[in-house]
């Protein structure tokens, strides 16, 4: 990892919680691999945070799983892709009553399949499962990220 990397690296562990939208919901990232291959991202249910059912508000679920993946594929496919959030869809399986967690893995055989498809096409879309937990391990709520994907021309 380059000096500029591991600069951007560090200013993303310190200021992604600062984010505005992450600021107001609770929501923090917990860790960040170096490699950009694993991140972890919890939500404590506050005030801010809560519905009229006391529970989480699901607006602020969602924002839990807002940029990783796109940020994990823009740094492991480097400058030669582009990567946006394109779509995505929630389920909501149990209200969450407490602190919430979301992982998310970038593997090499995805980074590999990406690859090997935009040899063939021009652009893809790939979607990613997200589970949103509570501290038992119980499912709150899926959700299925878009991501556009192509190659720099």
């Amino acid at each position: 990892m380059g000096y500029t990397s591991k600069l951007r690296q560090q200013f993303l562990e310190k200021i992604i919680n600062f984010y505005g939208p992450f600021l107001g919901a609770g929501v923090k990232m917990k860790n960040m691999t170096k490699d950009f291959r694993s991140c972890t991202v919890e939500m404590d249910l506050t005030f801010y945070n809560k519905n009229y059912m006391g529970t989480q508000f699901g607006g602020s679920l969602y924002s839990m799983t807002d940029p990783w993946y796109m940020l994990m594929l823009i740094k492991n496919l480097g400058p030669e892709y582009i990567v946006w959030d394109k779509a995505a869809s929630i389920q909501f399986k149990k209200p969450g009553l407490g602190k919430v967690k979301a992982e998310f893995v970038l593997t090499q055989e995805v980074i590999d399949e990406i690859k090997v498809t935009l040899e063939k096409t021009v652009k893809m879309d790939k979607v990613f499962k997200v589970e949103i937990k509570d501290e038992t391990g119980k499912l709150i709520a899926e959700v299925d990220k878009v991501l556009y994907i192509r190659k720099k021309m």
